[in-house]
């Protein structure tokens, strides 16, 4: 089998990361390479990469590219990280911006990313991908494309695509005139069909009806968007295509996230001696400026302040946390304004209780985790989530709700058993949230050994991306058996990739 993978996203650590996607691109290649594939990233060349690595890229080719009446220059860099190659594609019209999104154009800025993907191909030296790997609506014209464009041409009928959903909330939707402005395809009946969305398109619809399999980044998150609670308005698609449709969990980087090892930290500890977090928790309160109180339980929140991720909740039960005493509150990450200054207005209410961070800050996060005791993380729906995955390695127990990801990593607390690794509440309501977290704090400060034991059950869990490479893996090959050729295509295919491009970008530029 050809096991040749490009792995298509808009972000990838160490390059770009705005959150759990660009974790997710510039990790699991490398896991996936482990796992015997040739597995090569491509992304866009973002400004906001850092130069130290921008320096290291190297020019391979260029070309002229149409998108719609668009004629626009097309090149491509390369550069190898830790074993893989990584692709940019360069256009400084569309990716010369100080950030990675939230532009009046990301949409077009997407579609040019995903015909350049494909039309790069034939100019890669040695590598023709079995599978084009695509993550997030920003990719999702992929599968769209090479169907309707490419899909006729021998070089690239026999690709296959698949569609990673990270979050489905954000799906790509722009007005219907860019189906031919932008795309060519307002004569395009099944495109069009497939795309549409009322009055506008909808790229993440085109992927899931074109990709040749679907995945999202948790089993129950899978079951979920099949509902219309969760669905976005898209489950009756991904009801339609679940025989397509399977979850893969997450996983996280055991080298980066390993208290025995991790630079950040105040002091180092091994997963399982917990020991060691007394140290971090007491410079982490003296560092924030809090009473240094190794009793005092210490909750965390890491996480964009967003509704999604359960702020309301806790915005609703802060107050009576804090006004309690015992126990106190450290917050960090940036999002809507009005839990930036709910948590400001917490933390100057209550000094002594309650420090806020409203900032991106790795360092920090990391020294949370590991001075931490319990992390909140109640959100109303959560795709994965690492934060929890994180928490346990460093032995900090997770406190969640009982949706997608979470519900399949956290088990919660049984007294009377020890078992479970963290805690979890199932309705989305602000008193069950604060009655489990009372029952949490109950065991912190009075059973000790129960306390000690989920700790050791959180830091049990195999949570590596090891894991779920192989399931990857599998997947790739389940479709990917190499295909009989064609007896119409024997002919045509003894013509070199990039001659039978040429006549393909002579075909389609002008309709395209």
């Amino acid at each position: 089998m050809n096991k040749n993978i490009l792995y298509a996203i808009f972000e990838a650590t160490p390059f770009a990361k705005t959150g759990g996607l660009g974790e997710v691109g510039g990790t699991l290649p490398m896991f996936l390479k482990e796992g015997g594939a040739d597995v090569r990233v491509i992304m866009p060349k973002h400004d906001a990469i850092p130069e130290v690595y921008k320096k290291k890229f190297r020019p391979q080719f260029n070309f002229q590219m149409q998108l719609g009446w668009r004629s626009l220059y097309c090149g491509v860099e390369m550069m190898k990280y830790k074993g893989v190659t990584f692709y940019f594609i360069d256009n400084e019209y569309y990716f010369k911006r100080d950030t990675v999104y939230g532009y009046a154009d990301d949409a077009e800025r997407a579609a040019f990313f995903c015909k350049a993907t494909l039309e790069c191909l034939t100019f890669l030296e040695r590598f023709k991908p079995a599978v084009i790997h695509c993550n997030d609506w920003h990719t999702s014209l992929i599968p769209v494309m090479l169907k309707e464009y490419f899909g006729d041409h021998p070089y690239y009928y026999d690709i296959k695509s698949v569609i990673t959903i990270h979050n489905l909330k954000y799906q790509g939707i722009i007005s219907r005139y860019y189906l031919g402005d932008l795309l060519n395809m307002e004569h395009h009946m099944v495109a069009r069909e497939y795309l549409a969305w009322g009055d506008a398109i909808n790229f993440f619809k085109g992927a899931l009806h074109y990709a040749d399999a679907i995945t999202t980044v948790s089993p129950s998150y899978a079951l979920e968007i099949q509902t219309p609670y969760y669905g976005e308005y898209l489950d009756g698609v991904l009801r339609w295509r679940s025989d397509k449709l399977s979850g893969i969990l997450n996983g996280i980087d055991y080298s980066e996230y390993d208290p025995a090892i991790d630079p950040l930290l105040y002091s180092k500890y091994k997963t399982g001696d917990w020991d060691g977090k007394a140290a971090n928790k007491a410079e982490l309160q003296s560092d924030l400026g809090l009473p240094v109180e190794p009793d005092t339980p210490l909750l965390i929140i890491i996480s964009r302040l967003t509704e999604q991720k359960g702020m309301d909740l806790i915005a609703h039960i802060l107050d009576e946390l804090l006004s309690d005493g015992g126990v106190q509150v450290v917050a960090l990450g940036t999002g809507d304004w009005r839990y930036e200054e709910m948590l400001y207005y917490f933390a100057d209410r209550y000094p002594d209780n309650m420090a806020a961070r409203i900032t991106y800050d790795d360092r920090l996060a990391h020294r949370m985790y590991a001075g931490g005791d319990i992390l909140l993380m109640p959100s109303k729906f959560e795709p994965c989530g690492i934060a929890q995955m994180i928490a346990m390695r460093y032995g900090t127990l997770p406190l969640v709700r009982e949706t997608g990801g979470l519900r399949d990593t956290v088990a919660p607390c049984n007294v009377h058993t020890g078992e479970g690794n963290g805690f979890s509440f199932a309705n989305y309501n602000a008193h069950e949230l604060l009655s489990v977290l009372r029952n949490a704090l109950d065991i912190y400060t009075e059973d000790r050994a129960l306390w000690r034991k989920l700790q050791d059950n959180a830091g049990a869990v195999d949570f590596s991306w090891k894991v779920s490479a192989e399931k990857y893996m599998r997947l790739y090959d389940s479709f990917c058996k190499k295909p009989k050729p064609r007896a119409s295509d024997k002919k045509k295919s003894t013509a070199s990739p990039r001659k039978s491009a040429a006549r393909l970008k002579t075909r389609t530029h002008g309709s395209v």
